[in-house]
């Protein structure tokens, strides 16, 4: 997970989100989650699971779609790292200029500060949901889930 706070006039600021990003130009969902993951972790992912798209609607900020991943497969990218992680099965997460990267047992995760609408769909994905798609509308940092 990233505890964002390390970019000036962040909306995130204070909270925890999953790793992710924009898409760029001529770039697929999948090829984003590839790169973001790699980018801002420092992991190649060898396998995931695409969930759903999460629709957020704003009366404040410019609304937008996640497309939603998940993966416990994946391997450090520099290889002296992957020798460790290999043998140990222990990875030292890299600094990130947009906040604190840490790994958060799944137990942990609900009590994290979370957006309200993050925190419904990392629910379903505690519970074990594969298909997860929600319509979020937010009025200030007030959510309602307005389909699933």
């Amino acid at each position: 997970m990233l505890y964002r706070n390390r970019k000036p006039d962040d909306p995130n600021e204070g909270k925890w989100l999953g790793i992710g990003g924009k898409i760029e130009e001529g770039e697929s969902p999948d090829e984003c989650n590839l790169r973001e993951v790699l980018e801002e972790t420092g992991l190649k992912l060898r396998s995931y699971v695409f969930h759903g798209v999460i629709e957020f609607r704003s009366d404040t900020w410019d609304d937008e779609d996640m497309y939603l991943y998940s993966s416990s497969d994946f391997v450090p990218a520099d290889e002296e790292a992957a020798a460790v992680f290999e043998k140990t099965g222990e990875y030292a997460l890299p600094e990130c200029d947009e906040g604190e990267l840490a790994w958060v047992k799944a137990d942990r995760l609900l009590t994290l500060p979370m957006w309200e609408g993050d925190r419904a769909f990392v629910g379903e994905l505690l519970k074990g949901a594969k298909d997860i798609s929600f319509r979020l509308q937010y009025e200030g940092e007030k959510c309602t889930i307005l389909s699933v």
